[in-house]
C-alpha cells in the first residue's frame, strides 16, 4: 500500500470495538495501551502478557478483514530465547498476524530470531513507551537522534519487519525516514508524511479525556452513552421500562 493509499490503523481491546474497527482499517493493533485505557496504568510497564493474550483473543473475534498485530509487553523480549517463545505463545493462543516490537539495534537479534522462525514483526521507533524515562516528548530534535532513528529503521528494514511505526517523531525526520524506506511508516504523533495513521480509538471517538496533542477526537462518544443511560435511568423510575413488551 505503500505510496498507493494510506493506511488506516486503530486499536482494539475487545470484540465489540473490534468489530467496528475492521469496518474502517487495514491494521487492528491490540496495544499495551490497554494499561493506561483500561487499566489506568501510569505506564504500559505494567501490562503482562497474559492481559495482552486475554485481550487480543476477544479482539479476534471481531477481526474478519484486517491484519491483527499485538503488541509485545515490557520484559518479554528481552533475550532472544524469550522472544521467541512469548512470540509463539502469542501467535498460537490468539491467532493474530504479527507481533510488534519498540526498539531498533538493541533488540535486532531478537528481532532477526522472530523472521527467520516466520513470525511477521512491525517495528517501532520515536517515542517508547515501554522503555522512556521521564516526561514524554518528542524524538529527532537533536542531530544525534537524527541519525539514530534513521540508522534503526533501515536496521529494522533489512532485518525484515514489514512496517514501522514512529510515535511522536519530529515532522522533517518522519517524511525523511519515509521516503529512505521500502516498507510503510506509521505515525503517531508524527505528522502527515507518514504512509499511515494510528491512534488509541478510545481517544479518538472521545471515551478518554486525554490532552496529548496529537489526539483529535472526531466524536464525543460520552454524550450518547450519557443519553442512552440518563433514558434507561428514566423509564425505571418512572415505570415505562419494562413493559410487557421487554418482559416474558
Amino acid at each position: 500500500m505503500k505510496k498507493k493509499s494510506k493506511i488506516i490503523c486503530l486499536t482494539s481491546y475487545s470484540k465489540n470495538i473490534a468489530e467496528e474497527a475492521d469496518k474502517h482499517a487495514d491494521i487492528i493493533l491490540v496495544g499495551d495501551s490497554l494499561g493506561s485505557v483500561l487499566y489506568n496504568y501510569n505506564t504500559t510497564k505494567k501490562v503482562t502478557l497474559t492481559n495482552m493474550i486475554d485481550h487480543s483473543k476477544s479482539v479476534r473475534l471481531g477481526v474478519k478483514k484486517s491484519l491483527m498485530v499485538v503488541d509485545m509487553p515490557y520484559n518479554t523480549y528481552r533475550s532472544k530465547s524469550s522472544a521467541l517463545k512469548n512470540a509463539k505463545k502469542i501467535i498460537k493462543e490468539t491467532k493474530c498476524d504479527a507481533v510488534k516490537l519498540e526498539g531498533g539495534k538493541k533488540i535486532i537479534r531478537q528481532i532477526k530470531l522472530l523472521i527467520k522462525n516466520k513470525i511477521p514483526v512491525m517495528g517501532h521507533l520515536g517515542l517508547l513507551p515501554q522503555t522512556n524515562k521521564g516526561k514524554f516528548k518528542s524524538k529527532g530534535g537533536s542531530t544525534k537522534e537524527k541519525k539514530q532513528l534513521i540508522k534503526d529503521s533501515l536496521l529494522l528494514q533489512d532485518c525484515g519487519v514489514f512496517s514501522i511505526v514512529l510515535e511522536c517523531v519530529k515532522t522533517s525526520l518522519a517524511k525523511q525516514i519515509t521516503e529512505k524506506l521500502k516498507i510503510p511508516t506509521i505515525g503517531i504523533g508524527s505528522s502527515a508524511y507518514c504512509d499511515g495513521q494510528v491512534l488509541v480509538t478510545d481517544d479518538l471517538i472521545g471515551l478518554n479525556n486525554t490532552k496529548i496533542k496529537f489526539v483529535k477526537k472526531f466524536i464525543n462518544i460520552k454524550k450518547h452513552i450519557n443519553l442512552g443511560l440518563k433514558k434507561f435511568s428514566s423509564e425505571v423510575r418512572s415505570q415505562k421500562y419494562p413493559s410487557k413488551k421487554y418482559s416474558y
